[in-house]
């Protein structure tokens, strides 16, 4: 649903894209100063499908230049009816505008398993245990 006339719908710029590119939806330039976070609105509301969820990540050309989704990758559940925002973060130390219309971002649509969560007062045996961050070293392992 178009909720601003200005308002561009996601698509795929080419047949093998994953992601549908996302756009500024904002009467004039957006200006974000280094360091800072701004919240672009889209000027649309989508239904997802359930079973599926929108992930948002950045576009590597303006992740070139500094323009990142600011909380990595954002999360768009299947429930969720509003009007779609992209908070961005400039990480680079000059301010840059984002103009009414640009693709700022883009949507990966994905399945998303909703297992039934259970607390039990101990888990399974595993080969790596409790074993975390970077213990299974940096070279690849010659037999599993």
């Amino acid at each position: 649903v178009k909720l601003h006339p200005q308002a561009l719908i996601p698509r795929r710029q080419t047949q093998g894209s994953a992601g549908y590119d996302l756009s500024a939806c904002a009467e004039e330039p957006i200006l974000i100063p280094p360091g800072e976070m701004v919240m672009v609105p889209l000027g649309f509301a989508i239904q997802i499908p359930e079973g599926y969820a929108g992930f948002v990540f950045s576009r590597s050309g303006l992740g070139r230049l500094g323009l990142v989704v600011a909380q990595g990758v954002g999360v768009i559940d299947s429930d969720y009816r509003g009007q779609w925002w992209v908070p961005l973060r400039n990480l680079s130390g000059q301010p840059i505008t984002v103009e009414p219309g640009e693709r700022i971002a883009q949507v990966v649509f994905m399945r998303v398993a909703a297992p039934e969560l259970e607390e039990v007062e101990e888990l399974e045996e595993t080969d790596r245990g409790q074993a975390g961050f970077g213990s299974t070293g940096l070279r690849p392992r010659t037999e599993i």
